[in-house]
């Protein structure tokens, strides 16, 4: 018999974690975080290294897995779709209810893992284990786990196949399908061809844009996007400075390219950017180091920033943290001039990015742009493709697996029903073999 319970990820967009229970064995997919009551705590004087495992549940930043308790001693792995803070960010603080069970992620996704409990010194008792893309991992005797490619924003995602002598499930946290990266292989469509020909009795799936009609656009769109603002809008004169996830190493790559075409010195700053671009370099992804220098730490920024405003502006490109506007990011200082710096009139500032719709967020940016419109810059905005699926990729998805049960995840309950909407035109009926869940929801299959 399979269970599944939906602990984080289905009343709220974040902290997504979800354990499957195979008779006397379980699973569990993702430990991710919820950004936003972290950044509130935070923004009200709060310092999250005084928190606790406990008083992180109680603040709602991570899941509260106390609802598994009785499944405790029966996890034999935790397994991970990709290295995104809402996916893999509850952890180091989780991890340790469940020693015995190895975590399970792609190289990179381990690498960011590695360098968030060496950061944060904390002592985690499971042992790492990788596993690449379209590879599989025997758990037990009874459990195979297998990584399916995928596109997102950032490299290395995968599909989560988990096998058992009941069939399969897939858990689809998160994707596109993009079949051109910039970085990456991919999408493996044919694998999944091939499992819908078998039996997969539950798909659960991210639905964060399941209303948004039409087919994800490419990487290569937004590169497209980027090098015309970076290309084709003057800007001889002046200083250029480009935000984005510092985990998407495909917008990256792609700043350092066009920065390298406007023949510019190409500069990070800020710490997660260091952090992520490490972990691709150790993971075999990308060489960034020996193009660009990396500086993380504050007051070697500042010294940068004299030597950038001293040798011509005109020369560099920066590329920095602060594509929400965070409290505590390089380009938030700099614009209220906790790190002192002269913006001049007409200077580019480029957010290759969405604001993430929480209302921390988008209150975040605004505050931003507000500050750098004082300042007579030239601000360009949504130079960006999302990394999630729009209505017609779950269309495809759904015919290619043919799953017997539909879990739409990663998105609360009103965001849901658009999935099931959807399932509906392909002939599944909700509660029957498509469901809405809240966090916390047991159901057996």
């Amino acid at each position: 018999m399979i269970e599944i319970c939906t602990i984080g990820g289905y009343s709220e967009v974040g902290k997504n974690m979800t354990a499957v229970k195979v008779d006397e064995e379980v699973v569990i997919f993702d430990m991710g975080v919820f950004l936003p009551k972290i950044i509130n705590f935070e923004e009200e004087g709060g310092d999250r290294r005084d928190l606790t495992t406990d008083g992180l549940i109680k603040l709602g930043a991570i899941p509260d897995d106390t609802v598994i308790k009785h499944w405790k001693g029966k996890v034999k792995a935790i397994v991970f779709t990709h290295c995104h803070l809402d996916h893999v960010a509850a952890a180091p603080y989780l991890g340790n209810n469940y020693p015995k069970a190895p975590m399970i992620g792609t190289p990179f996704t381990i690498e960011v893992l590695k360098r968030m409990v060496r950061d944060d010194g904390i002592d985690l008792k499971n042992k790492f284990k990788v596993l690449n893309v379209n590879s599989k991992i025997k758990i037990t005797k009874n459990l195979e786990v297998e990584f399916i490619n995928m596109t997102h924003s950032t490299p290395q995602t995968v599909m989560i196949a988990l096998h058992s002598k009941y069939g399969t499930v897939i858990y689809a946290n998160d994707f596109k399908f993009d079949n051109n990266p910039v970085v990456g292989k991919k999408p493996n469509l044919e694998r999944l061809k091939e499992l819908g020909k078998e039996n997969v009795v539950a798909l659960i799936v991210d639905s964060l844009y399941s209303q948004r009609d039409g087919k994800t656009p490419s990487e290569k769109v937004a590169r497209e996007m980027l090098k015309d603002v970076m290309l084709g809008t003057e800007s001889s004169e002046n200083l250029i400075i480009a935000t984005t996830f510092a985990s998407h190493i495909a917008r990256l790559k792609s700043m350092i390219d066009f920065g390298k075409v406007l023949n510019r010195k190409i500069v990070f700053f800020g710490r997660s950017l260091e952090k992520y671009i490490d972990s691709a370099e150790k993971a075999g992804l990308v060489k960034f180091s020996n193009q660009v220098e990396i500086i993380p730490q504050k007051n070697d920024i500042i010294k940068k920033l004299r030597e950038i405003e001293k040798q011509g502006r005109a020369k560099y490109m920066i590329v920095c943290t602060g594509n929400q506007g965070e409290s505590e990011s390089v380009l938030k200082k700099m614009a209220d001039s906790r790190i002192p710096f002269h913006f001049l009139p007409f200077d580019h500032v480029i957010f290759s990015c969405r604001t993430i719709p929480e209302p921390v967020n988008i209150k975040n940016r605004e505050r931003l742009e507000e500050e750098l419109k004082k300042k007579k810059v030239r601000i360009f905005t949504d130079i960006h493709s999302s990394g999630h699926c729009f209505r017609e990729d779950l269309r495809d998805l759904i015919h290619m697996v043919k799953p017997k049960n539909i879990f739409p995840a990663h998105v609360p309950p009103d965001g849901q029903k658009y999935l099931v909407e959807l399932a509906e035109e392909l002939g599944y009926k909700k509660n029957k073999n498509v469901f809405v869940s809240e966090n916390g929801v047991f159901r057996k299959i």
